[in-house]
C-alpha cells in the first residue's frame, strides 16, 4: 500500500473575494413580475481579512444611529459563518442589518472602479482644524463614515466636514406615490444609484478639495454629473441585469430602459412619473408616457440649476458610450439579420444577447475607466466642462494614441451636440482639444525643479495598491513639502512662472502672502497615475497640484482699490483661486502637461464676481431664497478670517434638498 500524506492540517486558501447580496436598483422594482428575478444582484468585494462588525473596514465604517427615533441598531455582522455561507443577508426594506449591507457594499464597490482606473488606493479629504497657536493643521481621514439613516427627510448627502454619507428615509408621497405604497417608507440607503452617487462625491472631494468651491455656474454641476456617471455605468456590472434589459429593448439601448436611469423609486415616491433623473429622455408629466430627449446644444445656455445642468453632461458622456456600442454591434446585428440590419420579430436569440451584453459591459467599462482617469487632466481649480472635455480626450490620447474604435470621435460629437466647448482652443478636432505640452523654454525652466529622475523618486510616494493608506497619506504630506520649498527656492523663479505660479513680491495686494511679503503658495497634492493600455503598457505620471489664492470683493472699487495698495484689505467677500496640475514623466523627469488657471486673470476675477452675485441668469430659488454660492464663501470667510482650509457648511445637503424639494 502506498503510503499517502495526511490532508488533517491542510490549511484552507484564502478567499479572494466576499460576496454580498444587494439590490441591483431599488427595493420597488423586487415588487414588479418581469424585474424581480433581476434586482437581486450578487456583489464580489475583496477580501477583507479583519472586517469587523457595521461593516467596518479599511476604507469605510456603518455607523447605524437614527436621531429621529434617538436609536442605535445592531451592526450586521458579515463574517458570521451562517451570513457568508449564504453571501450575506437576502435583500429586506424592513431589516436594519441589510441596510447596513447595502450601502457597504454598493460603496465599496464604487471605491473599487475608482482604484482600478488610477492604479492607486484612495483616499478621503482630511480633516482640517486650528491650534491653539493659530496654524492650520490637517489630520489623515482613514474611514469614511455611512450612516443609513441619519435623516428623517427625502434627501442623501456627501458631508465634507463630517467625513460621511448620511441617507435619510421619508414616507412616500400619499397624493401620487406610483408604485409605493401611499405614504409607505422609502430608504435612501437601499437605492444602488444613490448610494453609487453619494460614495463619488466623497472620492472626488479626495481628489480635488476645491471642486466644492462654486466658482463658476459649471463646478457644482461637474459633482453632480460625474457622481450620475459613476452610478449608471455600474448598473453594466451586473450580467444579469445587462442581458435581461438587452433582450427587453431587443439590443436597442436608446429605448427607455433601466441602465440609464437613476433612482427611480425615490423618483416616483416625491410625487415624480419616473426616474428622478435619466440619460435618455423623461416621462411627459400630463401624458405619463415616455420622451427620448434630443440633444439640444442651446439648453446650456439657459440652464444654471446644477442637477439640471449636470444632466446635460451625463447625456454626452452616455450617448458617447451608444455610439461606440452601437458601431461595435454592427457587426454582429448585420450576421444575425442576413445583412439586412433588421431584426425579425420576436425574442432575440439568447446567444445574440448574450454577445450584445458583452460588448456594452465592456464599451461601458471603458467609458467609466475614461471618465475616472480623466480626473487627473483637470485643473485644480475653477474646473468648467470644457475643461473636463480636454481632460478626457487628453487622458484617453496618453493611454491610446491610435483611436482605432472611435472612443475620442464619439464624445467630441456628443459634447458638440449639446454645446459644451471649451474656451481659447481654435477648433474641435482631437489635437485641438489635447492640453498644450510646456514649450522648450518652459521644459528647461521646471529643470531647476526637476534635473533628474532620481530627485523625482524624493516625491514619489511608496503607493502600491497593497501600500497602507495612513502611510501613503504621510509620504505624500512630505512631498508636498518638498516640493514647496524647490519652487518657493529663488533659483526656480522660472519654473514657477513656467507653472504659472506668481512669487513675486510686485504682485496685487489682494494675495495671501508669507511674512516675507512672498505670495502663499499652497502644494495641493502629490501623487502617481499608473493607467494600463489596451496592449499591456502601463503608463505612469506623477500628478502634482498647486494653487494660490487672492482676496476677492463684490466692489470692483474695492478690488482695485485693494489690488493697487490704496486701502488695507478688508475681510473678502470670496476667495479667488489659481493653479495648475503638472503631469510629469517620472522616467525622465518631463513635465508633459501643465493645466492651470491663471490667478492674474482679470476675466476669471470678473466671472466668478458676476456668478456669484447671480448675474448670469441667477435661479428661481437663488432669487427668493438665499443664493448657495455667496452662501459658500460667506461662511467660509466669515469662520476662518481668512484662513479658507475648512467649512462647516454642507454644499451637498443644500443641493440635493434644493432639486428633491423644488
Amino acid at each position: 500500500m502506498i503510503a499517502t500524506p495526511s490532508l488533517n492540517n491542510a490549511k484552507a486558501p484564502r478567499p479572494p473575494h466576499r460576496r454580498l447580496r444587494v439590490f441591483a436598483f431599488d427595493p420597488i422594482l423586487s415588487r414588479r413580475i418581469e424585474t424581480h428575478d433581476i434586482n437581486e444582484a450578487t456583489i464580489m468585494l475583496p477580501w477583507e481579512d479583519n472586517l469587523k462588525a457595521g461593516p467596518v473596514d479599511d476604507y469605510l465604517e456603518v455607523v447605524d444611529y437614527d436621531p429621529a427615533s434617538q436609536a442605535f441598531y445592531a451592526p450586521v455582522e458579515l463574517d458570521d459563518a451562517n451570513l457568508l455561507a449564504q453571501d450575506g443577508l437576502p435583500p429586506s426594506e424592513g431589516t436594519p442589518q441589510f441596510h447596513q449591507q447595502m450601502a457597504y457594499a454598493v460603496a465599496r464597490t464604487t471605491i473599487g472602479h475608482f482604484e482600478r482606473a488610477l492604479g492607486r488606493r484612495a483616499l478621503w479629504s482630511p480633516h482640517m482644524y486650528r491650534t491653539k497657536e493659530g496654524d492650520v493643521k490637517d489630520e489623515f481621514v482613514k474611514l469614511l463614515r455611512i450612516y443609513p439613516h441619519a435623516l428623517r427627510e427625502a434627501n442623501a448627502y456627501y458631508s465634507p466636514v463630517k467625513k460621511a454619507l448620511l441617507f435619510g428615509y421619508f414616507p412616500a408621497s400619499i397624493i401620487d406615490p406610483g408604485e409605493n405604497l401611499p405614504g409607505g417608507m422609502v430608504f435612501t440607503c437601499l437605492s444602488h444609484d444613490i448610494v453609487a452617487h453619494e460614495t463619488t462625491h466623497a472620492l472626488l472631494d479626495g481628489l480635488h478639495r476645491r471642486f466644492i468651491e462654486p466658482t463658476n455656474v459649471d463646478v457644482w454641476a461637474l459633482h453632480e454629473a460625474f457622481a450620475d456617471i459613476v452610478a449608471m455605468l455600474q448598473h453594466f456590472t451586473y450580467p444579469n441585469v445587462l442581458r435581461h434589459q438587452i433582450a427587453r429593448t431587443r439590443g436597442d439601448l436608446e429605448s427607455q430602459n433601466l441602465l440609464g436611469e437613476l433612482a427611480y423609486q425615490f423618483g416616483q415616491a416625491i410625487g415624480r412619473y419616473g426616474a428622478l433623473r435619466s440619460a435618455l429622455g423623461r416621462v411627459d408629466p400630463r401624458t405619463r408616457k415616455w420622451i427620448p430627449e434630443e440633444p439640444d446644444p442651446e439648453k446650456i445656455l439657459r440652464t444654471t440649476e446644477s442637477h439640471e445642468r449636470g444632466a446635460i453632461l451625463v447625456a454626452a458622456v452616455f450617448e458617447a458610450f451608444l455610439t461606440i456600442y452601437k458601431w461595435r454591434i454592427a457587426d454582429l446585428l448585420s450576421i444575425a439579420t442576413g445583412g439586412t440590419g433588421m431584426l425579425p420579430p420576436g425574442e432575440l436569440h439568447p446567444d445574440l444577447v448574450g454577445r450584445l451584453s458583452e460588448e456594452a459591459a465592456k464599451r461601458s467599462r471603458h467609458i467609466l475607466q475614461i471618465c475616472i482617469r480623466a480626473l487627473d487632466y483637470c485643473p485644480p481649480v475653477d474646473v468648467d466642462f470644457g475643461d473636463y472635455l480636454r481632460a478626457l480626450i487628453t487622458a484617453d490620447r496618453d493611454l491610446v494614441t491610435d483611436d482605432l474604435h472611435n472612443y475620442r470621435l464619439a464624445v467630441i460629437e456628443a459634447f458638440r451636440k449639446r454645446g459644451i466647448y471649451p474656451h481659447d482652443v481654435r477648433n474641435l478636432s482631437e489635437e485641438s482639444l489635447l492640453w498644450n505640452m510646456p514649450n522648450e523654454d518652459e521644459k528647461k525652466a521646471f529643470l531647476k525643479v526637476f534635473p533628474s529622475p532620481q530627485r523625482l523618486l524624493e516625491l514619489v510616494p511608496d503607493w502600491e495598491l497593497t501600500t497602507d493608506r495612513k502611510r501613503i497619506y504621510d509620504q505624500a504630506k512630505m512631498s508636498q513639502a518638498k516640493l514647496q520649498k524647490w519652487f518657493t527656492d529663488p533659483s526656480a523663479l522660472d519654473a514657477a512662472k513656467a507653472a504659472h505660479i506668481v512669487l513675486d513680491k510686485a504682485t496685487p495686494e489682494a494675495f495671501y502672502r508669507n511674512k516675507d511679503g512672498v505670495p502663499k503658495l499652497e502644494v495641493h497634492s502629490v501623487r502617481p497615475a499608473r493607467r494600463i493600455g489596451p496592449d499591456g503598457q502601463t503608463v505612469t505620471d506623477l500628478v502634482v497640484e498647486m494653487t494660490q489664492r487672492r482676496r476677492g470683493y463684490y466692489n470692483p472699487k474695492i478690488q482695485e482699490d485693494v489690488d493697487n495698495g490704496k486701502m488695507k484689505p478688508p475681510k473678502p467677500d470670496f476667495i479667488f483661486r489659481g493653479g495648475c496640475t503638472l503631469l510629469i514623466d517620472p522616467k525622465t523627469a518631463e513635465v508633459r502637461y501643465c493645466v492651470y488657471k491663471r490667478i492674474l486673470s482679470k476675466n476669471r476675477l470678473d466671472w466668478m464676481r458676476s456668478f456669484l452675485l447671480g448675474d448670469m441668469s441667477p435661479t428661481l430659488r437663488a432669487t427668493y431664497l438665499h443664493d448657495p454660492r455667496r452662501a459658500y464663501f460667506q461662511r467660509l470667510t466669515a469662520r476662518w478670517k481668512q484662513v479658507d482650509e475648512e467649512l462647516d457648511v454642507e454644499p451637498f445637503a443644500l443641493l440635493h434638498r434644493s432639486v428633491e424639494q423644488g
